[in-house]
């Protein structure tokens, strides 16, 4: 692999600096630097940032590869900044064991776009009724430490429990969907003034609520890691506070969409915004924000769910819940976030690199731009805006909340080991 020297770019949106990558290492940081027969990328105004690692992205495959596969899933991924992503369970067969949570370890492995960190599933089937084989699949070549049933809530408590006493004798973390399944039955989307106008069945906050404050109280019990997936409502957000101030070892993420989008874009009965949990009001939107920048909210996931075209283009109630948004995220989070002043580009390396890399022990990813450290890079120009386009996505689906919407912000540049995969924003 030749050298590759970055010249002008905003590390971590600070003052401009030239990075030096020779073969997977970063080498040099610093002012001035010169390189002989190293290929330049001029990267003047632009910000330069740790590969982004999300912890809760659905690549499908194996069993619904007519959604997304594991090759499509991670160029949807290399395409949006992310050097490494971690696969949800909920494939088919479910990856509820070292043989299934083993195959997407290697097919990730050999897409070279992105690494993929298998999570394997709680419970069998993700039924919730028997612990699925945490420790085996922990110590599979896969080595799996994220364990979760997203899609589906781990109800019981008595399992919950479980779940979390075992995965505290290796260090792992349960990644929980709160979701009360009897407080949602019927549910489409969030409860509130507009479901009531529109009639649509109303999914309560309190139902995401309820299982985070018993999770968390249950996190302390066995003194072990509870990490809340798509966190959504300003309750939430205040149990997740009062957790953390106790000492309680909880983490928590959210995601573009709920960042940005509110229920009452259901109105216009599109499914695009079906999703699951449900878009929820401007205050919870603020409130999550808000939780977001002053470290409540640890992290931001883009819970990537594609769905086939005839899953998406039906009528709103046999619409499938999900929205793409690998290739999205970094501009949902500039125009929310960075934009807004809540958060600079440092804030934002901490809360889409250097911590869901540390949540899942992602080795070599979420590491500062530093001498020494692996190359794993993305470079962004934030002063780019445009139209989504969902037709030039990478990913295999294109059930996107944001066709048409002007967002700022565009990965330009991805470098995996210092191998450019993303290269003027287009993949290698």
């Amino acid at each position: 692999m030749s050298k590759i020297l970055i010249r002008g770019a905003k590390v971590l949106g600070g003052e401009p600096q030239e990075v030096l990558i020779d073969g997977e290492t970063i080498t040099q940081v610093g002012a001035g630097l010169t390189a002989e027969d190293a290929e330049v990328v001029e990267a003047a105004g632009k910000v330069l940032l740790p590969g982004l690692v999300d912890l809760h992205t659905h690549l499908r495959e194996p069993g619904r590869e007519d959604s997304e596969t594991v090759l499509t899933g991670t160029r949807a991924a290399a395409s949006g900044g992310y050097t490494s992503v971690f696969a949800m369970a909920n494939t088919f067969p479910v990856a509820d064991t070292a043989g299934v949570v083993e195959q997407v370890w290697r097919l990730g492995q050999e897409s070279g776009y992105c690494d993929v960190q298998p999570i394997g599933a709680v419970t069998v089937g993700l039924e919730g009724r028997k612990l699925a084989e945490l420790g085996a699949m922990y110590e599979s070549a896969a080595g799996v430490t994220v364990f979760s049933d997203d899609g589906k809530c781990v109800h019981d408590a008595v399992i919950m429990r479980r779940a979390l006493e075992y995965v505290k004798a290796f260090g792992g973390v349960v990644a929980q969907h709160a979701q009360e399944p009897r407080l949602t039955e019927g549910a489409e989307m969030n409860e509130g003034v507009v479901s009531a106008e529109l009639g649509l069945g109303g999914w309560p906050a309190v139902a995401e609520e309820s299982i985070i404050a018993r999770d968390v109280l249950l996190a302390e019990h066995v003194g072990s890691r509870v990490h809340i997936c798509h966190l959504s409502t300003a309750g939430s957000v205040e149990i997740v506070r009062w957790a953390k101030s106790r000492g309680i070892d909880v983490t928590a993420e959210v995601t573009p969409h709920h960042l940005l989008l509110t229920d009452e874009l259901v109105r216009t009965y599109n499914p695009v915004y079906k999703v699951n949990p449900p878009l929820r009001t401007e205050r919870d939107v603020l409130a999550l924000r808000e939780a977001l920048a002053d470290g409540t909210i640890d992290i931001v996931a883009t819970d990537h769910a594609p769905h086939p075209h005839e899953d998406k283009d039906c009528e709103w109630a046999a619409a499938a819940m999900g929205m793409v948004g690998l290739e999205t995220a970094l501009s949902v989070v500039q125009e929310t976030m960075v934009d807004t002043g809540l958060l600079d580009w440092a804030g934002v390396a901490d809360r889409m690199s250097f911590t869901p890399a540390r949540i899942g022990r992602a080795e070599g990813h979420g590491r500062p731009v530093s001498a020494g450290e692996p190359a794993n890079l993305t470079l962004v120009d934030t002063a780019y805006r445009g139209s989504v386009d969902p037709a030039g996505f990478a990913s295999r689906s294109r059930n996107t909340p944001y066709e048409g919407r002007e967002l700022p912000g565009r990965v330009t540049h991805t470098w995996l080991r210092g191998k450019a995969v993303l290269v003027d924003g287009k993949l290698t």
